[in-house]
């Protein structure tokens, strides 16, 4: 009988001592996990890329569900977006260059966001005062020319736009349309930085006397008629933009010890293009675009844009990759247009052009 009482009464007081010391709530594993990611919509160009770790890095850090949408090229993108303004189909729109952007400040698609980030981006980048549209990357539209050509020719490389109407270099460029191409309308802006309004198509009139070849796209440009891409190409020099001979040097197979292509960097021979990313105007995630907005000009994403896009980072703090540090040639007095001016005229121009040029 004692054996027993002392027996139950070891149970009982473990009893009592486990049951103290056992929560007076089990947390369920639910009640600590995070809450479903809320998704962010980018609005983007066709040629929008950035590393897949990148975006994870970004949706892990923040709970988020990044979802991008292209919509065509930069101008076709900026009118999307202009046209669902009052239904917006994202939160973040990135995309538009100098070259249209005060078309989309006047159309009022953006809400002004002053990101902390822009300390670290030099002034000549921020050409929005309201900080509507906060700049992203720049990039050069430029004459690219097959360097074993001029070699072979023994032909001087041309130092001034004003050259190209020269005999020696007559049937020798090919350019995309400005009608149809951002990169051809690039060019025709250099040309008008260059030559003022006055006289821009005096040079024009000549270049076209002089043997000009016109197609309507970039790729047509430098893939078929280029022949320091192709190789078999009739024209050993194509608008296209400075990055492209570093991208020549990182897919050349078999691989080579320097790009076998060159950009034509003198003054006022390549214009700059400046793309920006902006908040749009009614997005129901303010907070979580402001966070992407500032992840974008980040050194983590500036640093990965070259590799992915071929444009080059405004963020001073960002590293460059290898290969463009050894090969990429910046020119140091880039043509640049007011965008107002831009806006005002853009049209005009494109009509004269095309009646100088394709008549």
């Amino acid at each position: 009988m004692k054996i027993w009482m002392k027996v139950s009464f070891f149970i009982v007081f473990l009893s009592f001592t486990l049951t103290s010391c056992t929560p007076s709530r089990i947390e369920s594993p639910m009640s600590t996990s995070l809450p479903e990611p809320v998704t962010l919509t980018v609005m983007t160009h066709d040629s929008f890329a950035v590393s897949e770790d990148v975006i994870v890095q970004f949706e892990q850090e923040n709970n988020v569900k990044l979802v991008f949408l292209p919509s065509g090229d930069s101008g076709s993108a900026l009118n999307r977006a202009i046209l669902s303004k009052d239904s917006p189909q994202a939160d973040v729109f990135y995309g538009v260059d100098n070259t249209f952007l005060t078309r989309a400040l006047d159309a009022g698609i953006f809400e002004p966001y002053e990101s902390p980030l822009l300390a670290d981006i030099s002034a000549e980048f921020q050409l929005d005062p309201a900080h509507s549209a906060l700049p992203v990357d720049y990039g050069d539209v430029c004459i690219n020319y097959d360097k074993a050509f001029f070699v072979e020719k023994g032909l001087v490389l041309p130092t001034d736009l004003s050259d190209l109407v020269k005999p020696e270099y007559k049937g020798l460029l090919v350019m995309e349309n400005p009608a149809t191409s951002s990169v051809g309308l690039s060019f025709l802006m250099a040309t008008i930085s260059r030559f003022t309004e006055e006289t821009y198509l005096d040079f024009w009139n000549d270049l076209r006397n002089n043997g000009l070849v016109v197609v309507n796209d970039w790729d047509t440009a430098y893939y078929t008629n280029f022949s320091g891409s192709s190789g078999r190409g009739p024209q050993p020099m194509v608008v296209s933009y400075g990055s492209s001979p570093v991208a020549e040097y990182i897919f050349a197979d078999p691989p080579v010890d320097e790009p076998p292509t060159g950009s034509l960097i003198s003054r006022d021979m390549c214009y700059r293009q400046v793309e920006f990313v902006g908040i749009l105007k009614g997005t129901s995630q303010r907070q979580m675009a402001e966070k992407f907005v500032d992840f974008m000009l980040s050194p983590r994403f500036q640093e990965d844009m070259p590799l992915q896009m071929f444009v080059f980072p405004v963020n001073q703090s960002a590293k460059l990759p290898d290969a463009f540090r050894e090969f990429a040639q910046i020119p140091d007095e880039p043509a640049i247009l007011d965008p107002a001016l831009i806006t005002g005229n853009r049209e005009r121009w494109i009509d004269e052009w095309t009646r100088t040029v394709i008549r």
